[in-house]
Formats: C-alpha cells, sequence, structure tokens
C-alpha cells in the first residue's frame, strides 16, 4: 500500500468531534492545589536553598500552605458548597459538598498540628553542636555505617519531611471529596506513597522503622491492588467510573446502555465481588480487623510525629472516601453491604479492645485503640441514615486532635536510647512531671469516652445513630468493647500516678513551643469538643449531605 493511498485514507477519515478542553473550576479545587503546590516549592527549596536556612524556609512553606488551604475550605463553607452551592467539579472527578469540606477542614488542621511535631527539635541532645528531630541524618545511609556518621557530623537532616508530608495532605484531600473510581485510587496512591517513605526516617531505631515502611509498603501495596482489581470488576458491571452513573445501574434506573457493554452490564457477581474489594482497599487504610495486622507494627516502628499524623489523618480521609462510597454508589445495595459492615464493625470494636490490654508498648497500645476506635466509627456508618453521616464526622474531627496529641506527648518521655515507649518506664511519671502526666491522662480519658470529654461526645453521637439506624446490638457490643478499653487506659494513668518512678526511670524532655502547641491544641480541642459539643454537632450535621 503506498504512502499517498494511506495519507488519502487519512484525510477522507470521517471529520472528528472537535475534543473539547476540560473545564476546571479552580476555586472550587482552591485547598487541593494550594497544598500540591505548595509541595512542589517544597522540592524546588530542597533543590536551590542551602542546607542550613531549608528548615525554615520548608517550615515557612508548608505552615502557609495549610493555614491558607484551611482559609479557602472555609471560604468555600461560608459561599455555601456545602449546602446549596455543592456540586460535581473537574469534569465530574471531584464533588464539594459538606462532607467532602469538613473532612479537607479537619485533615488540614490535624496536618498543621502534626508538622509542629514534626519540626520539633529540642528533644534530643545536640549531635556535634547541632540540634536534630525526629528524623534520619541522611536516610539514604545504612543504618551504622560510616555515611551515616558522616552525615550525623556534618548536621544533615532530611528536611524532605514536610513536602512529603504535604503530598500526602494532598493525596488525603481528594480522598474523602472523590466522584469516581479512578480519582479514589489516584488519591489514595498519592497520599499512601509518601506515608511509606516517611514511615522509614526515624532517626533511633532505623532498622525497625525500615522493617516497619517494607511491612507497610508490601500490605499497603496488596490493599491498592485490591481496590483497584475491584474497581475493574465494578466498571466491568456499569460501564462508568462515575459513583453516580453507578449508583444508577445499581438502581436500575440507567437508559442508554453501549452495546460493547451490554453483555456484562448489570451482573451482580461482578457488583458484589467488586464492591467488596474496593471496601477491602478502604477498611485497610482504616485498620478495620481483618486488614488491621499492619497498625501495631507500623505505629510502633515509625517516627512518633508521622504515626501521629498517620494515625490522625489517614483515618479521616479514608472514612471520609468509605462514607461516600456507601452511601453514593451502594446505597441500593444495603442490604448486602450492612450485614458485612456489622460483622467487621462487631470483630474490630472487640479485637481492638481485648488485644490491647496485652499490650507493653505504648505505641502499640495506641495502635490497637485506634483499630477500637474505628470499630466504633463503623457502627455510626452502618447506620446508613443522615445522623449516622454527621456522628462519624464529628467523631473523626474530635479523634484525630486527641491522637496527634497524645503521640505528640509521647515523643516527650525518653531516656538514653531515644524514646521510652515501653509501659514500665511510664511507671511514676505523675510524680515526676505532673503537667505531662495530666495531659497524657486527659488524652486517653478522651480515648476512653469518659464524660466531659470529647470521645464521650464523639462516641455518644455514633451510638445514638446507629441505635436510631435499627443497630441496637452494634451499640449493646460497642458499649462492652469502650469498657474492656477503658480498663487499659485507666491502667495506663494508675501506672503514671500511683506506682513509684524508678531512679533509672526516662526523664520528661522540655519540648519547643512547637511541639507545646501541638499539645496544647490536642487538650483545648478535647476539653471543648466534651463541654460545649452542640455548636460542633450541628456543624457536622449541616455538614452530612452527600452532593449526588
Amino acid at each position: 500500500m503506498s504512502a499517498s493511498a494511506v495519507h488519502s485514507l487519512w484525510t477522507t477519515a470521517a471529520p472528528i468531534d472537535k475534543i473539547d478542553a476540560p473545564t476546571i473550576e479552580y476555586a472550587q479545587l482552591m485547598p487541593t492545589l494550594i497544598v500540591i503546590g505548595a509541595a512542589v516549592v517544597g522540592i524546588l527549596v530542597e533543590a536551590f536553598v542551602g542546607r542550613k536556612a531549608r528548615y525554615y524556609a520548608q517550615m515557612f512553606v508548608t505552615v502557609v500552605a495549610l493555614v491558607s488551604a484551611f482559609a479557602a475550605v472555609i471560604g468555600l463553607a461560608a459561599g455555601g458548597h456545602a449546602s446549596s452551592e455543592a456540586q460535581i467539579v473537574a469534569m465530574g472527578a471531584i464533588a464539594v459538598d459538606g462532607p467532602a469540606l469538613f473532612l479537607q477542614g479537619t485533615i488540614l488542621l490535624t496536618g498543621l498540628v502534626a508538622v509542629f511535631t514534626f519540626a520539633e527539635r529540642r528533644l534530643d541532645p545536640e549531635a556535634h553542636g547541632n540540634r536534630v528531630d525526629s528524623f534520619a541524618a541522611q536516610a539514604a545511609s545504612v543504618p551504622g555505617s560510616d555515611s551515616e556518621k558522616a552525615a550525623i557530623k556534618a548536621g544533615f537532616t532530611t528536611t524532605e519531611v514536610f513536602p512529603l508530608a504535604l503530598f500526602a495532605i494532598g493525596g488525603m484531600l481528594v480522598f474523602p471529596a472523590a466522584n469516581d473510581l479512578l480519582t479514589l485510587f489516584i488519591a489514595l496512591e498519592v497520599f499512601s506513597l509518601p506515608l511509606y517513605l516517611l514511615c522509614a526516617l526515624a532517626r533511633r531505631k532505623r532498622l525497625m522503622s525500615q522493617e516497619a515502611a517494607v511491612k507497610y509498603f508490601l500490605l499497603g501495596a496488596f490493599s491498592s491492588a485490591f481496590l483497584l482489581f475491584g474497581v475493574a470488576l465494578v466498571y466491568g458491571y456499569a460501564g462508568t467510573v462515575t459513583y453516580a452513573g453507578i449508583a444508577d445501574v445499581v438502581d436500575g434506573t440507567v437508559q442508554n446502555i453501549d452495546p460493547a457493554l451490554a453483555d456484562t452490564m448489570g451482573n451482580d457477581a461482578l457488583l458484589l465481588v467488586g464492591g467488596a474489594m474496593i471496601l477491602m482497599g478502604l477498611l485497610f487504610k482504616v485498620g478495620a480487623v481483618p486488614f488491621h495486622m499492619w497498625t501495631p507494627d507500623v505505629y510502633q516502628g515509625a517516627p512518633t510525629p508521622v504515626t501521629g499524623f498517620m494515625a490522625a489523618a489517614t483515618k479521616v480521609a479514608a472514612f471520609g472516601a468509605l462514607l461516600r462510597l456507601l452511601y453514593v454508589v451502594l446505597p441500593g445495595l444495603r442490604w448486602d453491604w450492612r450485614p458485612v459492615m456489622w460483622g467487621v464493625a462487631i470483630v474490630t470494636m472487640l479485637i481492638g479492645a481485648i488485644v490491647a490490654i496485652t499490650q507493653t508498648d505504648i505505641k502499640r497500645l495506641l495502635a490497637y485503640s485506634s483499630i477500637a476506635h474505628a470499630g466504633f466509627l463503623l457502627a455510626g456508618v452502618v447506620a446508613a441514615t443522615p445522623s449516622g453521616i454527621s456522628s462519624v464526622l464529628f467523631y473523626l474531627g474530635a479523634y484525630s486532635f486527641v491522637t496527634v496529641g497524645a503521640f505528640a506527648v509521647v515523643t516527650l518521655v525518653r531516656d538514653a536510647g531515644g524514646e521510652a515507649t515501653h509501659l514500665s518506664k511510664w511507671a511514676g511519671l505523675g510524680r515526676r512531671s505532673p503537667l505531662v502526666a495530666a495531659v497524657f491522662a486527659v488524652f486517653l480519658l478522651a480515648f476512653a469516652g469518659i464524660p466531659l470529654t470529647s470521645g464521650f461526645s464523639g462516641k455518644f453521637a455514633v451510638f445514638k445513630a446507629a441505635a436510631e439506624g435499627g443497630a441496637g446490638a452494634l451499640v449493646v457490643i460497642g458499649v462492652i468493647s469502650s469498657a474492656i478499653a477503658a480498663f487499659f487506659y485507666i491502667r495506663v494513668i494508675v501506672l503514671m500516678f500511683f506506682s513509684e518512678p524508678k531512679a533509672e526511670g526516662p526523664t520528661v524532655a522540655v519540648p519547643s513551643p512547637l511541639t507545646m502547641t501541638a499539645i496544647g491544641v490536642g487538650v483545648a480541642v478535647t476539653l471543648v469538643l466534651g463541654v460545649a459539643p452542640q455548636y460542633f454537632l450541628d456543624l457536622a450535621g449541616q455538614a452530612g449531605v452527600f452532593v449526588r
């Protein structure tokens, strides 16, 4: 066939409809764009700013970005985008509505508080005249090698943690707002990959930290693969990846069917298996019980500031995505997913509470407690009512600040080898430094759900929603596991205040104002949401409507 013949084929082909440029509503996407833009700026700072000035430059960029992104969220909410003006933007990829804005605001504030703990530089003694933070001097050097010693001597610091945290926050902002399955998957990857890296960067106990990161990476890769496979199956079932399109096919209200998909479309097996796989991916991120095995190991091995950030922000993002998936895409499958979520919630509450009793390490204890909290949150998800959504939103906001605060306190208790995380070392802490122990006690009481703390308001809201949604049995089990959980929280309090301090016990480092701010914000939010929760419950109630 001659070249001219081919050319004539090209020119005589049917005229193609011109491809429309995508319409992107930049104003509505501003929070995410600011954070991602700042992360890119952070990478440029790493490349072009001298080592001495990097820490301050990164800190400045990060804090300004998070504050302005939060201002953008407030602006959108004030402009009515949370209620009457809620809409689907970016060609159907992202929803800007009440739950999305509420969770984005929570993630940004949590991230801001966590970044303060990342920047803390006064806890460890100075090495070679340089202040050091919680992160490895040079992450690429082998633990214990000469290059590592040289890096410590030269006073290197891993300031890349700030752009990494910003990328993670950027992905988390998209995750609960994603309105099609591919955006959901991409957001999942964007926030998971920086977290895998951050987990490996601890300055002390580096091998344990790297082990934690590898475990998290491998299990996270599996869960991402399950999620993606589920997306493929659901696409085969519905012929579309948009949430609204899938919901239409599930309800049977779809009109025009693509002939290429007519054979598989509406095949329920594809929907059930695909939906289950997507749920697996999300439950893994949440840390619900058959998919929780990574949580204690990763929380224990990761640098403690990263653990606090991960425990709080990842849960918020993942529960947001889970709610949107169940309430927007699969409301037509409620009879199928509710019994499964019932089961998951019950096992998660019980196993999280019971296994925590046997833990001897404070970070592992908090990891199992976060698994139990995932169970309590799932009780609100199971409610399948509007009050279920708003109660979960409120609980997430309350829980995230308590978590960041609690892990910030853990960074303060130190002995010669760095953080003293073994519980036996915390004995008598209340006599040695009453303030720190009292603050930690407030956080533990909030985790336990004692009245006048945010934990009580959150649990009450979630259990009330579950009971109204017809999940009374779930509430009974929830209250029982709360009681079991209260045992080990109060045991730690008793250990701190009523046992004799050991002579060679740990000391409490005096932090810079950064960590003090993080802990102070945690305590303030805990008490305010415990004593006067009504305004915030109303806020969550107004924000609890998904745009279709």
